[in-house]
């Protein structure tokens, strides 16, 4: 941890620090958010962003793609579908369920808050009188991994309505994501707006944009335990990983401070296909 602040604060210091966005819609910050991109990155075409850190070195990519030849996922995502179908899932959703993760998470007019799809995986298990699923790993990637694979290629869709209820949710989740947390005093947005495409501890720190089209993932350092499903987390999982890393304390799965900052996050990927569930390190 000790190595990972010292480089951190470092890419800090050469990156530079930029202020909080001024207020504007989110078309207006999407527009300005790719252009970013586009200018730090040039012939990085947008719809690569969605493959991470594989869009931005051709070394890594090439093992990434060989990895995807014979995805070490495969065994967890035909669990996630035997719960789909076990658990019945599709009786909750339009469509059965199948082709519909590119327009989560959604604004519900009816709660006044967001919804995140593993929200509305739970409550349809609840519903169906089986006991909840744990929030960030587990099965429940394992089944969001199956919707997500049923999702591939289909553009994120995410939307905000010009609602005063939902515009403050996405700009609670704007302002979370540029906002300083920790004991290293970091945002989401130095590592993965300033700093993206820098190294840190043999990382490659990856862009903002694209981010939320590859998950869940599965991920090397999880794949620990039985059951087939290791390895998988969702992204709230990675939020609590990236707050532990700046040392500060991680919210509660699905709280509405991390669903906000899922929606603002995820609008930011508007476009960009789908490619879940996605091997990353």
């Amino acid at each position: 941890m000790k190595k990972f602040l010292i480089a951190i604060s470092a890419l800090t210091v050469l990156g530079g620090v930029a202020a909080v966005p001024a207020q504007a819609s989110p078309q207006e910050d999407l527009k300005q958010f790719r252009a970013y991109y586009f200018k730090k990155f040039p012939g990085v075409k947008l719809q690569d962003y969605g493959n991470g850190i594989y869009a931005l070195d051709a070394a890594r990519r090439f093992e990434w793609e060989e990895m995807e030849e014979f995805p070490p996922y495969e065994e967890g995502l035909e669990k996630g579908e035997k719960l789909f179908m076990k658990l019945g899932i599709a009786k909750c959703f339009p469509k059965g369920g199948v082709g519909i993760k590119h327009d989560y998470p959604y604004f519900d007019n009816k709660s006044g808050k967001v919804r995140t799809l593993e929200q509305d995986i739970n409550a349809c298990v609840v519903k169906n009188g089986h006991k909840k699923l744990k929030w960030k790993k587990g099965d429940l990637p394992a089944i969001g991994a199956y919707m997500a694979y049923t999702s591939r290629g289909k553009k994120q869709n995410v939307i905000v309505p010009n609602t005063k209820a939902a515009l403050a949710a996405y700009n609670d989740g704007k302002t979370t994501f540029y906002a300083k947390r920790g004991q290293l005093n970091f945002a989401c947005a130095d590592c993965h707006v300033y700093n993206s495409g820098m190294m840190v501890r043999g990382n490659l720190l990856s862009a903002g944009l694209g981010q939320t089209s590859h998950f869940p993932v599965w991920r090397r350092k999880w794949a620990k335990g039985k059951g087939g499903t290791a390895g998988f987390g969702t992204l709230q999982r990675r939020y609590g990983g990236c707050n532990k890393q700046v040392r500060a304390k991680p919210l509660k799965a699905q709280s509405v401070k991390y669903n906000n900052l899922e929606y603002f996050h995820t609008f930011m990927s508007n476009g960009i296909n789908l490619n879940g569930p996605a091997v990353r390190q």
